[in-house]
């Protein structure tokens, strides 16, 4: 379970493929008027491809993140180029300026808003001028995040772009990587609004279209804005019953019956972004819990199950090597 140089290859051969790729186009665009009738690449000259606009953030961050991982990989420099390419001044405006819109208030919350800052927290690990350049937006869906967190009363859920726990997992990169104590402790006292108190999850999952385990995800959160000792006592009340392999659901992967099917395809995802939550929690498991090895081993088995078809149908290949190169290089 590791990033071997063959697979970073595929993969970033994966992501070259549709990152300029403008249709088929998802766009997430509120129309104020018919002035509001452009093309993807009119609206977003840096996130025009990859069906959606957030699978274009989080496909330029899986590119970011093999370049450094495997920089010999014989893809680098078309990455570089593209890089190049994407990240002026120019472009990043154009993206800044759409969020201004009033009908723009609620663009790509709060999936989109996570990657972006994801993507910055990558570009910042990189010495090329990228980073500096795509600081307006990352700033602009941060102010974001700090606006909203405060008046959302209740998580999101659902598997699907609207968890909130994905978002402060995602978000908590950023926070870490610029070291901004401030917005950390925004995201972590948002956490436990949210779940401090939740105990024996059922894990009533999956459902028809989840890409991300509820249950799984929101431990993950907690793992990483916990203290430590914290977390080690939340999370043996949230999944009591792990070391007899309960809830089952958790343990065997989702079948997928048709890969041509952009909701049914999300459950690949789910087994990545499975096996991703299950190898970082069981290296925060202690050595001698019952239940590490068995975590263990429901990564392996999920990510067995999902890796084969992260490619073959574009309603999966635009998006699943992101959340397979999570399942690899986490944990």
């Amino acid at each position: 379970m590791s990033l071997a140089r063959a697979t970073a290859s595929r993969f970033a051969r994966i992501a070259l493929g549709h990152l300029t790729r403008e249709y088929p186009n998802k766009l997430d665009h509120v129309m104020a008027g018919p002035d509001d009738v452009r093309s993807p690449r009119d609206l977003h000259p840096i996130f025009f491809g990859s069906f959606d606009w957030h699978s274009c953030v989080h496909g330029y961050w899986l590119l970011a993140t093999l370049l450094r991982l495997r920089p010999e990989i014989p893809e680098a420099e078309e990455i570089i180029t593209l890089f190049d390419d994407a990240f002026t001044q120019e472009k990043v405006a154009v993206e800044v300026a759409y969020l201004a819109r009033p009908e723009s208030r609620g663009f790509e919350r709060p999936y989109g808003w996570a990657w972006s800052l994801m993507l910055q927290a990558e570009l910042l690990r990189h010495d090329r001028p990228w980073a500096k350049v795509h600081a307006p937006l990352a700033a602009t869906f941060k102010a974001r995040f700090e606006a909203f967190l405060p008046i959302a009363d209740y998580p999101v859920r659902a598997g699907t772009h609207f968890n909130t726990a994905f978002a402060l997992v995602l978000a908590y990169e950023y926070a870490e990587m610029t070291d901004d104590q401030a917005f950390f402790e925004l995201l972590q006292n948002r956490a436990l609004v949210w779940y401090g108190q939740d105990a024996s999850c059922p894990a009533w999952e999956p459902s028809g279209d989840d890409f991300l385990s509820p249950a799984l995800i929101e431990a993950e959160a907690m793992r990483r804005l916990l203290p430590r000792a914290s977390f080690e006592l939340w999370f043996p009340r949230f999944l009591p019953d792990l070391a007899r392999k309960q809830p089952a659901t958790l343990f065997t992967p989702a079948k997928v019956s048709d890969r041509s099917d952009g909701k049914i395809a999300h459950l690949d995802g789910l087994n990545l972004s499975r096996a991703w939550c299950w190898r970082t929690l069981a290296a925060a498991m202690p050595e001698a819990d019952p239940a590490k090895p068995l975590a263990i081993n429901a990564a392996l088995n999920h990510l067995a199950a999902a890796i084969p078809h992260v490619s073959g149908d574009y309603m999966g290949e635009h998006w699943l090597a992101t959340f397979a190169l999570l399942a690899l290089e986490n944990g």
